[in-house]
């Protein structure tokens, strides 16, 4: 039988639901992603900047790729700097395969104290992988466990991607908290067939492959839409805490172009007071104490 979202949830609104509250003078959460992924040139490139000929995906993909190698050779180093300036420790939803092909990268962030978010092993659809969506998730975890020595607590699949039966196999595997989802602006409880998951609701427009590669905006758009998110998200946060999501890649937002915008993005936003910088972990332990993970 088919477990379709709307039977894993009940209907609710943060405009109707009861009130949440942040420690001390605390009032809206900022959840900074930063996601790293694993391009194989053997497959057809996960985006595309450059356009092939007739519109066709070609192997190999050397316009593409090179333009996701330029990410972590130099703007997953700009995105880093630029976080440690605003005093920002982000999280990194990962392929765990970057863990071997990007070490110098990765080393980088764990030793900053990234929060490392299980992304799959490789970036591809989810539904390619639909018999072996456990395997998966049990070898990402093995490999980020090693590297880290610590066990991923939450799971972003790939392109945000799942099938019907996707979080039963997330919390199957262990997890405790997802980010697929972009349906609210506060976290919900999430059933699965082996209990309860947190969903810690992300953006699907303030991401900078919806403004960039997909819309094709202007540099700055990303400073400002994502301020006009906020300043509505901090307005409606009098009342009841909200959760701006903020998800960047290191080969859009790291190029030359864009980066001083996000830098201007997190000075805005840190000019405010009740802004807290929380992980997704961070979230979780919060959000689990004020709304208490329900029994069964």
């Amino acid at each position: 039988m088919t477990t379709y979202p709307r039977d894993r949830f009940s209907y609710s609104s943060p405009f109707t639901r009861p009130k949440l509250k942040l420690p001390g003078k605390g009032r809206i959460i900022i959840w900074s992603v930063v996601n790293i992924e694993e391009w194989e040139i053997t497959r057809p490139m996960a985006r595309q900047l450059s356009i092939a000929p007739q519109g066709q995906s070609v192997i190999p993909d050397m316009p593409n790729w090179t333009w996701y190698e330029y990410g972590m050779r130099v703007g997953f180093w700009r995105l880093m700097r630029a976080l440690k300036k605003a005093k920002v420790t982000p999280t990194m939803s990962l392929n765990a395969k970057v863990c071997e092909t990007y070490p110098e990268a990765t080393a980088a962030a764990r030793d900053a104290g990234w929060e490392f978010m299980a992304h799959s092993y490789v970036q591809m659809p989810i539904q390619q992988i639909a018999d072996k969506q456990r395997e998966v998730m049990d070898q990402s975890i093995d490999i980020l466990k090693k590297f880290t020595g610590k066990t991923p607590t939450g799971w972003l699949g790939p392109g945000r991607g799942q099938m019907y039966d996707t979080l039963d196999h997330v919390t199957a595997a262990g997890f405790t908290w997802f980010g697929d989802w972009v349906l609210d602006d506060q976290p919900i409880w999430v059933k699965t067939a082996n209990g309860p998951i947190l969903a810690v609701p992300y953006s699907a427009e303030i991401n900078d492959i919806t403004m960039m590669v997909s819309h094709h905006h202007e540099s700055n758009v990303l400073l400002n839409r994502t301020r006009d998110a906020f300043d509505r998200l901090y307005l409606e946060s009098k009342e009841s805490t909200r959760i701006l999501a903020i998800g960047v890649h290191p080969y859009v937002t790291g190029q030359a172009h864009r980066i001083k915008y996000y830098e201007q993005l997190y000075a805005y936003i840190n000019k405010h007071p009740g802004v807290v910088h929380w992980t997704g972990q961070q979230i979780y332990d919060w959000y689990s104490k004020q709304v208490p993970k329900p029994k069964g």
